[in-house]
């Protein structure tokens, strides 16, 4: 178990939902890795990311879902790609499963 925290610590997370607009292999950094372009609505636009869940999905199964990611977080460079954005998922052996919205939403809609 983590050390314990309190709330404030989620309230200074952006965590929202997205749309899934564009999914493909990011071969220069890893042979288990995507770049995702995820639509968060007109006021935060698409963001962009490199994820490893390429054991567990196919590009073609990624377009279209609505997915969960931390959008406040400092960019990233992974490889030639600036990562913009956290897409969050459940870790386990087998591989990360990405977090979904079961409905669809508004994008950018914010995650309580």
């Amino acid at each position: 178990m983590k050390q314990e925290t309190d709330i404030s610590t989620l309230k200074d997370l952006d965590i929202r939902a997205g749309k899934v607009k564009k999914a493909e292999e990011n071969k220069e950094i890893d042979d288990e890795a995507f770049k995702v372009w995820v639509d968060f609505g007109e006021q935060i636009g698409t963001l962009k990311t490199s994820a490893k869940i390429k054991d567990r999905y196919q590009t073609d199964e990624l377009e279209g879902k609505f997915v969960v990611g931390v959008i406040n977080f400092p960019d990233m460079q992974i490889g030639s790609m600036m990562s913009e954005f956290l897409l969050l998922g459940a870790v386990e052996e087998k591989g990360v499963s990405v977090l979904t919205v079961d409905k669809d939403v508004e994008p950018g809609s914010k995650i309580a």
